[in-house]
């Protein structure tokens, strides 16, 4: 009986100790590169929205583009790790002119995370584990506290987090099967519909799409200071930027 005892005692420690590789294992979500396309060559084409304040901030308006933003070469970061040039292109929206060269980014990637350095600037647009409800601070190679022109203060303090993993998105391109939201900010401060006060808006969004990469994005920052004594109306400072893939390789 104790030998049976003994026998079942370690069959059960086995089945539990099994159990947990293969919850651990489980737990293991898709590379992070499976959600880009890292190749030269390799593009993805979007109808590019800018949002804009005219006439001393007391309107918007909106001028739409071509961009096409295509992978160019293996460089290396200030790290010296292993990085990707992207060269972004932009048309007018029928592609009847020249693609002409409008910035350059870099995207590190590593196992444990995706690295963008746009305008001098480095957000960690993903990381491991891809799985909803994972948080990170997106922003915190930025410094944004002690930006003395209170320029990029607004990044300070954002927390990225993952939604719809695996879940379909349509673009104007189509619906891509596999995709995954990065919600970064949805902030609101003062009331935008009051003229009389200071307000602010902060939104940005980003999907991937497996196999493909960015397929959208979405984001606004805006400042409304009221009238004061130089002024009799009050006026809005900022910008918005909208992505919506239209076409890739």
């Amino acid at each position: 009986m104790k030998k049976f005892y003994l026998f079942f005692s370690i069959v059960f420690i086995g089945v539990v100790i099994m159990s947990g590789c293969k919850k651990t294992a489980n737990f293991q979500t898709e590379s992070l590169t499976d959600y880009l396309q890292l190749q030269s060559g390799k593009y993805i084409t979007y109808r590019m929205d800018s949002t804009l304040f005219v006439n001393f901030g007391t309107q918007d308006t909106v001028i739409s583009y071509l961009a096409k933003d295509m992978v160019d070469t293996t460089i290396t970061d200030n790290l010296n790790r292993p990085s990707w040039r992207v060269i972004r292109y932009i048309n007018d929206t029928a592609a009847s002119g020249d693609w002409l060269s409008n910035e350059t980014y870099m995207v590190t990637p590593t196992k444990q995370d995706v690295e963008v350095v746009e305008n001098n600037m480095r957000y960690i647009k993903l990381v491991a584990p891809i799985t909803d409800g994972y948080s990170w601070p997106g922003n915190s190679y930025i410094d944004a506290t002690s930006d003395t022109f209170n320029v990029v203060t607004y990044l300070q303090g954002w927390n990225y987090t993952y939604d719809s993993v695996g879940m379909p998105f349509t673009t104007l391109w189509g619906t891509v099967p596999n995709s995954v939201t990065v919600q970064q900010r949805n902030e609101v401060i003062g009331d935008p519909t009051n003229p009389s006060i200071y307000s602010e808006i902060n939104y940005s969004e980003e999907v991937y799409g497996k196999g493909i990469g960015l397929i959208y994005k979405n984001f606004f920052h805006a400042e409304f200071q009221p009238p004061n004594g130089g002024t009799s109306v009050g006026s809005w400072s900022g910008y918005g930027i909208r992505l919506n893939m239209v076409d890739h390789n």
